[in-house]
């Protein structure tokens, strides 16, 4: 007696085993699914930010190859405002020499990734930092700031226990006066952190940028009414030289 299954069988034999080999392909290419989306997913790495600022950073390192900083110096970081500051390696009378870092369009979260290139390596006895104003700009909220800013000190610390740490509050600009609140809340929050911490300082050049009307102060800006002008600077210049001695 033929005990084979009859053809219509073994053809059902035949498809739910080739729907089970299906499924677990499904399945296996499936859990293949998260790691791709974490790869997209991925933020930008510091490699990334780093390529974003070449020009810039070149500039650095060509600048430390034809002279080398001395050690204990002081060390201006931060965004447009320092970069576009003319002749702020001259601009205090202090024997030890100023090492210009600013970079455009930089945010507090990037000096902090970039601390070694920017900072560390010089070993200064004082980091003035000008960052927080692209932050709120592109959408972090005051918290986010002082968070930011704590990481930059914790990691100048680490690094340079001894090394002061000086913030210069965020400006009220003419083209930002939308993000004024922010501005004045975020360096409220920086201002109270400084307060409780050792070598760090708040450099208030907010209120002395304002109006009687309470507007910024449209005589210290550039036409672009963000960047700041020859007066501009004269102001940071001397609230700055009268807080830190310089």
């Amino acid at each position: 007696m033929d005990k084979r299954p009859p053809f219509k069988l073994k053809r059902s034999i035949r498809a739910l085993a080739a729907s089970g080999l299906a499924c677990g392909a499904l399945l296996s290419a499936h859990a293949e699914v998260p790691g791709a989306l974490k790869q997209l997913r991925r933020p930008s790495s510091n490699s990334d930010q780093h390529q974003r600022w070449r020009e810039s950073f070149d500039a650095f390192a060509a600048a430390d190859l034809e002279r080398s900083p001395l050690p204990g110096g002081v060390v201006f970081v931060g965004s447009s405002s320092i970069r576009l500051w003319r002749g702020l390696e001259e601009a205090f009378d202090t024997p030890t020499p100023i090492i210009k870092r600013g970079f455009g369009g930089s945010r507090l979260s990037d000096c902090s990734s970039n601390l070694e290139l920017l900072v560390l390596r010089y070993k200064p006895r004082l980091v003035v930092v000008y960052a927080g104003d692209n932050d709120l700009a592109e959408g972090a909220d005051p918290q986010q700031v002082l968070r930011r800013f704590e990481a930059f000190v914790e990691g100048v610390r680490a690094a340079l226990p001894d090394t002061r740490v000086a913030y210069l509050s965020i400006k009220p600009s003419p083209l930002r006066e939308r993000l004024m609140p922010s501005a004045q809340e975020a360096n409220a929050l920086i201002a109270r952190y400084a307060a409780t911490q050792p070598a760090v300082q708040f450099i208030d050049l907010y209120s002395k940028m304002i109006g009687s009307d309470g507007r910024p102060r449209a005589e210290l800006y550039l036409d672009d009414r963000l960047h700041l002008n020859d007066a501009g600077y004269a102001l940071w210049r001397a609230e700055i030289a009268a807080h830190l001695k310089l």
